[in-house]
């Protein structure tokens, strides 16, 4: 499965989908801005709310959770990519962060 680092998600912002696969209560911090919240146990329900034509990058608090997201949505054809590091990693570079 491919990885993204959070640098190379920022260059990128405005041609992907980030897929936030976090829980409710995580999210509540913050997300990436104009992420979708789609919570990992509720996304193959879900999967009609995401752009088909456009490439998503998944994340999670870590990347693990993210990462079986990512295995989720390219079983169903869609081309997918997981953050490494998460959104760990995410804060800890400073990248901006909005309310959901």
């Amino acid at each position: 499965m491919q990885e993204i680092s959070p640098a190379a998600t920022v260059n990128r912002l405005d041609t992907v989908q980030i897929v936030d696969v976090r829980e409710d209560d995580e999210v509540a911090v913050g997300v990436i801005p104009g992420a979708v919240h789609i919570p990992l146990g509720q996304l193959s329900a879900l999967l009609a709310e995401l752009d088909s034509a456009r490439e998503i990058i998944t994340v999670c608090r870590s990347g693990k959770r993210s990462l079986h997201a990512a295995q989720v949505l390219a079983g169903e054809g869609f081309s997918v990519a997981s953050m490494r590091g998460g959104m760990n990693q995410w804060s800890a570079e400073n990248h901006p962060i909005s309310a959901l």
